[in-house]
């Protein structure tokens, strides 16, 4: 029962999360419960990770598990920007976690689809370029002064939410 939940719950869990960083960022989810689905994500990158360790030691699932390894800090920066740190650092460490799950899982969207043939190859490669438009896009507009809900932002979630979505949903179904 455990595996097949680990195989197929992030394809609920990806979308899950773009949805939840869009609504954050339109003011429709507060910053405590953005807290509590950090903590939530902390708990469960750690325990993915744990517990699919041997089973994501070659190939496109070891790039995965690197994404995942490099993403308990990224989601540990919101945390923290949420929770511990104040001031001017709290939005970076909240910039931080946004833009890295923006950009982590791009290079393991290329190299699944430089691994995969037909319409997987397609997804993949799509989801990475999505992934990163979305990123530069959100990119452009922080380093524009964007407001949260501001267009620039928003699209560039969307980018990534899509893209992202696309190929977690195309593993799973696949897998």
């Amino acid at each position: 029962m455990f595996r097949r939940i680990r195989e197929t719950a992030p394809a609920g869990l990806v979308p899950l999360a773009w949805t939840f960083t869009t609504a954050a960022h339109l003011g429709f989810v507060g910053d405590r419960p953005v807290l509590i689905a950090h903590l939530v994500m902390d708990m469960l990158l750690v325990l993915f990770v744990v517990l699919s360790w041997h089973d994501m030691r070659e190939g496109v699932l070891r790039a995965w598990r690197t994404v995942i390894l490099a993403g308990i800090p990224v989601t540990l920066a919101g945390t923290l920007g949420l929770s511990v740190v104040s001031g001017p650092l709290a939005p970076t460490l909240l910039t931080v976690s946004v833009v890295g799950w923006t950009i982590l899982p791009a290079p393991a969207l290329f190299y699944t689809g430089t691994e995969s043939e037909d319409t997987a190859r397609t997804v993949n490669y799509a989801a990475g370029t999505l992934s990163i438009a979305g990123a530069a896009t959100y990119l452009a507009g922080v380093f524009g002064g964007a407001a949260p809900s501001a267009p620039v932002l928003l699209v560039g979630l969307a980018l990534v939410g899509v893209g992202q979505t696309a190929g977690i949903v195309d593993a799973v179904v696949r897998y």
